[in-house]
């Protein structure tokens, strides 16, 4: 049974309003998205490449906390204890040779937290040509992709969380490069005498479009009419980041004296240039120390092979083993009792490890792995 008291009421209808306003928007603006499936540009930032939030397909974007807010919901942030330090390392389609190197930091800041994220894409080499040579000059390249962002989120209430997230998006390969600037924010409530309704929305790369430039795109020319030689750039068409808008519920069911905690979610994930996606996911936790979940990534053609257009069949699974820990005087760290574990494990020092597999219809899959520090 939930108690909200008349101020939280009001709160609670701001945030629904605010949701509304944006499906609206999302509908109006994207509408027949999938029609633009294509066009548009750094597709990088439509990965997850953290593990737990993959590992419930994404489906958390209403319950997410700490770090890997920062890739779904950026009001989790706030719920920072102190500082909290996650790195995550993805194989992304195995066999393909992509790999994904993820960097999180947050540290509490007076009612909210700062965050910072790094993300760096290797794609493994490729053989160069040329139109003179397009069966090969011999020579290998490989891309540079790299995205960083810097965030703050506070806590209103002890219900209400809001974030904001500036991320820079570079690309370059030898002369040519773009570079583009995104922005997330995301709100999030929760309600229930344990806090136990979660409800979140958040819009994510919110930006201008990116050109491609450099000597990459100069060749030497002629003046018509003259035998004046210059340099002359040849212009590129302009391409938009891929935004999107989320809306994600969650629900937390407390069982064997509160040891136990199951936790569904929904999330609702409308795309600029690529068809809805409907997630489903489901967590369970013991003593917040052990943790499996799954999830399942719906989205059109999906199912039948011959109308997929994306590589992922949908569903992901996960796992979290964290331990919390403390320093004895002599500055030594030292595990704490299991009364100690569920009395106040919301309060200790962490160091966990998270895994998570998502299946796609080629390749092997992706598995993400991830190590997190939480003082």
């Amino acid at each position: 049974m939930f108690h909200i008291s008349f101020k939280e009421t009001v709160n609670l209808k701001s945030i629904i309003r605010l949701s509304l306003v944006g499906s609206v928007l999302a509908t109006q603006a994207w509408a027949g998205n999938d029609t633009k499936r294509g066009q548009g540009g750094a597709v990088e930032l439509l990965i997850n490449p953290w593990a737990r939030t993959s590992g419930m397909a994404g489906s958390n974007s209403g319950i997410v906390r700490g770090i890997e807010s920062m890739g779904l919901n950026v009001a989790g942030l706030s719920a920072v204890r102190k500082t909290e330090i996650n790195f995550c390392s993805a194989l992304y389609l195995t066999g393909s040779d992509i790999r994904i190197n993820s960097l999180g930091f947050g540290t509490k800041v007076g009612e909210g937290a700062m965050g910072i994220t790094l993300s760096s894409y290797s794609l493994g080499d490729f053989y160069e040509t040329t139109v003179e040579l397009p069966d090969g000059t011999g020579n290998k390249f490989s891309p540079q992709i790299f995205n960083f962002g810097a965030s703050y989120a506070k806590t209103f209430s002890k219900r209400i969380s809001a974030g904001i997230l500036v991320r820079g998006v570079s690309q370059s390969y030898n002369s040519a490069s773009a570079f583009g600037v995104a922005f997330d924010a995301g709100i999030q409530y929760q309600t229930g005498a344990k806090k136990q309704f979660k409800f979140g929305v958040s819009i994510m790369n919110l930006g201008p479009k990116m050109t491609f430039g450099g000597d990459a795109f100069a060749t030497r020319g002629t003046k018509q009419g003259t035998n004046y030689s210059q340099t002359i750039s040849l212009p590129t068409a302009a391409f938009e980041q891929p935004s999107m808008l989320n809306i994600g519920i969650g629900y937390d069911f407390y069982m064997e004296n509160e040891t136990m905690k199951l936790t569904p979610c929904f999330n609702f994930r409308s795309n600029s240039f690529t068809s809805d996606q409907y997630q489903v996911g489901v967590q369970a936790s013991w003593k917040d120390m052990f943790m499996v979940r799954g999830g399942y990534d719906y989205q059109d053609g999906i199912i039948t092979k011959a109308e997929a257009t994306t590589v992922n069949l949908g569903p992901s699974f996960g796992a979290t083993f964290q331990m919390p820990f403390t320093r004895s005087r002599s500055g030594e760290m030292t595990q704490e009792s299991s009364d100690d574990l569920h009395e106040g494990s919301n309060k200790s020092k962490l160091f966990g490890f998270d895994y998570s597999y998502s299946m796609t219809r080629y390749f092997g899959g992706t598995h993400r792995f991830s190590l997190l520090l939480s003082l």
